[in-house]
């Protein structure tokens, strides 16, 4: 079904989300749990945009399963934290349901989050497949072996990747 979809089959994508929606919940719980307690978030909203930005790729190759997941973790973890800049500015989002009245984000978790962006797009400068593994690992909670088999590489060089991420990552938020 992804390999219809990215083909241009419409029918392929209706079949698909139904799919997939639960296990997108899943990744969207397991990134709220990660950003620490002191807020409420609603998952549907978060779902609903993630759901919005993937049907608009109409440009991706879909390898399988571990790589849609993949961009999804990605899709998700921008979402949030775009939200969260967006309304720490005092802007209001593009939600179809709004985040605004579900999310409370105290300034220390908010803080947190903003600190971790900033290290992932600093890290991104110095090597983007490290992260990548970091979303796929952290953010959707894939296998080192669906991370290899995404990123197309031995699941020794996945393992060594991902500690030195973690180590870098450790370092620069604790700056």
């Amino acid at each position: 079904m992804l390999i219809g979809w990215g083909a241009g089959d419409e029918t392929a994508l209706r079949q698909l989300f139904p799919l997939v929606e639960r296990e997108l919940h899943r990744l969207a719980h397991i990134y709220m749990l990660q950003m620490r307690p002191g807020y409420l978030l609603q998952t549907t909203a978060v779902i609903n945009e993630t759901y919005i930005r993937l049907i608009e790729q109409d440009r991706v190759k879909w390898q399988n399963r571990a790589h849609f997941f993949g961009i999804a973790a990605n899709m998700m973890r921008r979402i949030i934290y775009n939200h969260l800049r967006d309304r720490k500015a005092g802007k209001r989002g593009g939600f179809q349901v709004s985040l605004s009245e579900a999310m409370f984000v105290s300034d220390e978790t908010y803080n947190q989050i903003f600190a971790l962006e900033q290290a992932l797009e600093d890290l991104s400068q110095i090597d983007e497949r490290k992260v990548k593994i970091i979303e796929m690992r952290f953010y959707a909670g894939l296998s080192i072996e669906e991370i290899a088999e995404v990123l197309q590489i031995s699941e020794r060089t996945v393992k060594r990747d991902w500690k030195f991420a973690k180590a870098w990552l450790a370092r620069e938020i604790g700056k």
